[in-house]
């Protein structure tokens, strides 16, 4: 037996889940999001939480039953109270605003950048340069956020660019006192 797969989902009230031909709907305050799924797994709903089984012992659908256990924990979290990720930009000069659905961004480079927020994500940025993004598809707000830092990551020497809240960038020593 899995031991993720095994765990089961606890749905909060005012949370709705189903599951009809081989797609997972959860419906929620905040929104809904669907997930198709293979036949080899199965659910089961009972007393407010939902119990994830798999058909057979094959090392595939084992994969399966795991992943898609995860995937509907996801969603739940999601529609329930959404996910954030915070990025922090380090650097002189460097700075972010938001204008309507873009990210203006002056990352040291000869011209703005300007980043389109995807549609079901919402950005905010402040003074300090901290930048927060919220949506309730936890994949789509890991991918946003990573694509910005990927505009500029963080170098080993300063810490300068753009990094996680809860990242931590090994600094190097530069040549100093070199004879």
């Amino acid at each position: 037996m899995s031991r993720i797969g095994k765990i089961p989902v606890k749905v909060p009230n005012g949370v709705k889940v189903d599951f009809t031909s081989d797609v997972i709907t959860v419906e929620g305050p905040k929104g809904t999001l669907a997930q198709t799924y293979k036949p080899s797994v199965t659910f089961e709903q009972k007393d407010g939480s939902v119990f994830v089984g798999r058909i057979n012992d094959e090392k595939q659908t084992k994969s399966y039953h795991g992943l898609y256990r995860n995937l509907l924990n996801n969603m739940v979290i999601g529609v329930f109270s959404g996910w954030t990720k915070s990025l922090l930009i380090t650097g002189v000069g460097y700075r972010v605003e938001v204008k309507g659905n873009l990210l203006n961004m002056n990352l040291g480079y000869s011209n703005e950048l300007y980043v389109g927020v995807p549609e079901g994500l919402a950005a905010t940025a402040d003074a300090n340069g901290k930048i927060t993004i919220t949506g309730i598809d936890k994949q789509k707000v890991g991918e946003f956020a990573a694509q910005i830092r990927k505009l500029r990551t963080p170098e080993p020497y300063k810490g300068k660019g753009v990094r996680y809240e809860n990242e931590h960038i090994r600094r190097k020593v530069g040549k100093s006192g070199v004879k």
